[in-house]
């Protein structure tokens, strides 16, 4: 099937690689869904991407990706909509530098970063199915080597630190994605995961200076940043690997902690009641 037939859902398009990724994935004739939280955005940024490709097919639906209400309901939207779905591109993704709740009153970095692409991800299993071969792609970061699942003190309740919340909820996305791997083997759907590079976007606005200083030094743009993401979206290079974190369009190497399947086995468990959902 050419890219002209194919559905991509993409979070966090209206800024840094998500735009680029959705401009990219547009000129490749992929029919995109958008949930954006910021419908001025998202409607700027839909014009862009007509004015730029012309044949362009773009939906946008409001969501709030820290509101498990908002997430089902937008896959209840692109459902009545839609029979398949050809690519899920996890990347929308938040850093807070002060510990708060979402709206379902569970940490801000853990809600958004991991639980809404659990969630958006499980809730449209069948429509990858039923569109394989099929991709589900989630925006890791390198972070993820810093720290650990701490299973005791997931949301920081206990003790709660900026780099450490952030960098577990990128550890969260790798074991996330090799576990779903596992769940979706034979499907025709695979499942990967990136680094994207240190990426000079808003999502280090929040950071405090001493914190965001060092990063700036090694900062790349976001068309430079995006560049694996699309990679992973549609390239034929990948269409048979799954399970694998990359970087620079290579896979690399995750940490110890990363490839521990009993830790990713536990965390799907966990992840499946606090979004109430029974199984895959």
């Amino acid at each position: 099937m050419d890219n002209g037939h194919k559905v991509a859902i993409i979070t966090g398009a209206t800024s840094g690689i998500g735009r680029i990724m959705a401009l990219a994935l547009a000129e490749q004739g992929m029919k995109l869904v958008l949930p954006v939280r910021n419908m001025g955005k998202g409607k700027g940024l839909k014009e862009e991407i007509m004015q730029k490709t012309a044949s362009a097919r773009v939906d946008l639906f409001e969501c709030r990706l820290d509101s498990m209400d908002s997430i089902r309901q937008f896959v209840s939207e692109f459902k009545n909509n839609h029979k398949k779905l050809h690519l899920l591109l996890n990347n929308a993704g938040t850093w807070e530098n002060v510990r708060k709740e979402s709206v379902d009153g569970i940490e801000y970095n853990f809600a958004v970063n991991h639980l809404a692409p659990f969630l958006m991800t499980n809730l449209l299993l069948d429509e990858l199915r039923a569109a394989a071969p099929a991709r589900v792609v989630t925006v890791s970061s390198m972070a993820h080597k810093q720290t650990r699942m701490r299973f005791d003190d997931l949301e920081g309740k206990k003790s709660w630190g900026s780099m450490q919340s952030y960098a577990q909820s990128k550890l969260a996305n790798i074991l996330f994605t090799r576990r779903l791997a596992r769940e979706l083997q034979g499907s025709g759907v695979t499942a990967n995961c990136l680094h994207p590079g240190v990426v000079s976007t808003s999502l280090f606005d929040k950071l405090p200076a001493w914190l965001r200083k060092p990063l700036e030094l090694i900062m790349i743009s976001s068309e430079k940043g995006a560049q694996t993401g699309i990679y992973l979206s549609i390239s034929g290079e990948v269409a048979h690997i799954t399970g694998t974190y990359f970087a620079k369009k290579k896979p690399a190497r995750i940490s110890r902690q990363a490839s521990d399947n009993e830790a990713a086995d536990r965390l799907w468990d966990i992840s499946l009641k606090y979004t109430g959902l029974t199984s895959a």
